[in-house]
């Protein structure tokens, strides 16, 4: 039996693992978004290649776990690790990795910010000249 990957659902997983609020990933789509096209995105089963591709660029998780990502699936692979009280751990953990991404956004987010207040306060300086 073939399961379907529900995209929308997907979107919505990892935006809220990584704490993006709706607001947030439409500001990062463009002006032609808003928080009520998130929403209504995130209930498709089936989100077109090209804006699921600006989402994965934009939360900076590969385009495949939208694509792929089955959350039974998953939850039966973690529930397969546990053998013997023992918990086998792989040399790479997605989440370890979203989780890395998201802090190289912020910390992005804050140099910009920061930037951006000195570039205020040197205009303020010249302003009051």
């Amino acid at each position: 039996m073939e399961q379907k990957i529900h995209q929308g659902r997907n979107v919505k997983r990892f935006r809220e693992m990584l704490g993006i609020k709706q607001e947030a990933l439409a500001y990062d789509l463009g002006e032609d978004w808003n928080q009520k096209k998130i929403s209504i995105l995130e209930q498709k089963e089936v989100i077109e290649d090209n804006l699921l591709k600006q989402i994965s660029h934009s939360m900076k998780i590969p385009l495949e776990a939208f694509q792929n990502f089955d959350q039974d699936q998953a939850l039966n692979i973690i529930s397969n690790t546990f053998s013997d009280s023992t918990l086998i751990i792989n040399n790479y953990n997605p989440i370890e990795k979203i989780i890395q991404l998201h802090e190289e956004k912020i910390a992005l987010y804050e140099r910009m910010l920061k930037e951006k207040n000195e570039m205020m306060a040197m205009l303020e300086k010249l302003i009051s000249k």
